[in-house]
């Protein structure tokens, strides 16, 4: 395990001389940009194990991606070993269809502190909630990235974050009741605390998202990708290709549906993963907006 193959995964070939916002953010957008926000593994007979040697293998030497415990352990692991000061979080995400915070927590995030000042960092939530810069952990204030406008609330030490989205536009009009699209133009995203959390607090969670029938890991395989200018996904079979801010306060989203064929190819060419096993689709109804 090392740095350098790390960063020749992601392609940043800056400067690692300063801890500071401006690397950190750097270093995090090419990571959300290379590395899928994906659950391949489930759906294709491969067990997802939390060791820091597995995940580096996996994502840094298979050019594969993985969920946020894969992901934001990574970005830990290189955060810590550049000098930043870095914590674990763990959050309750909030599941849309049944209003309501999930009651285990399952989402592991990075708390980083740069004079003085704590930012979130988090490289493993995926579509249009994906933040593509550290948010400053501000109760309150609203912070307007390319995605959105994305707000932290603190109220009784628990911490919540939601996120405005622009009107979407649908060319094909057959997807414009799916069920993958988010109604609501301001969405509750994740709580968390700012106890310290290890790898260790999340092994069940790991094991339960994997294995049982009701986790949204299981009902349906994801693949999405953050890009220069909005971000991709596959569930299941449904392809779509979002471009933020396309015409003003307006996003651009396209959908496909591909054919069992068409699924790998499709990874490999827009997302560049290369699948060991032979991948199941799979995608359930509910749980899950874009």
């Amino acid at each position: 395990m090392n740095l350098e193959e790390y960063f020749a995964r992601t392609g940043y070939k800056g400067s690692l001389e300063k801890q500071d916002l401006e690397t950190l953010t750097a270093i995090f957008q090419h990571h959300i940009r290379a590395v899928p926000f994906e659950n391949l593994s489930i759906h294709c007979g491969e067990k997802i194990t939390l060791e820091l040697e597995h995940v580096y293998n996996k994502i840094v030497q298979r050019k594969r991606g993985g969920w946020c415990m894969e992901n934001n352990q990574l970005l830990g692991w290189v955060l810590k070993h550049l000098g930043y000061d870095t914590s674990f979080l763990g959050a309750y995400v909030f599941n849309p269809h049944q209003n309501a915070y999930a009651t285990i927590m399952t989402h592991l995030l990075v708390k980083v502190v740069i004079d003085g000042k704590a930012y979130i960092v988090d490289g493993g939530f995926g579509v249009s909630y994906q933040m593509w810069q550290p948010m400053e952990l501000v109760s309150g204030k609203d912070q307007p990235q390319a995605p959105g406008v994305f707000r932290f609330t603190e109220k009784n030490a628990v911490w919540y974050l939601e996120k405005m989205r622009r009107k979407q536009y649908i060319p094909n009009q057959n997807f414009s009741n799916s069920d993958l699209l988010e109604k609501k133009e301001c969405r509750k995203v994740y709580m968390f605390s700012l106890e310290p959390r290890t790898v260790e607090d999340f092994r069940f969670q790991c094991t339960y998202l994997q294995t049982s029938p009701d986790s949204l890991f299981t009902k349906k395989s994801i693949c999405t990708l953050q890009t220069t200018d909005g971000f991709r996904a596959l569930i299941g079979w449904t392809f779509t290709e979002t471009t933020y801010n396309y015409k003003e306060n307006m996003d651009l989203v396209e959908f496909v549906t591909l054919e069992d064929e068409e699924v790998e190819k499709t990874l490999k060419e827009k997302f560049n993963i290369t699948l060991d096993r032979k991948l199941v689709p799979i995608n359930v109804k509910g749980s899950y907006t874009i």
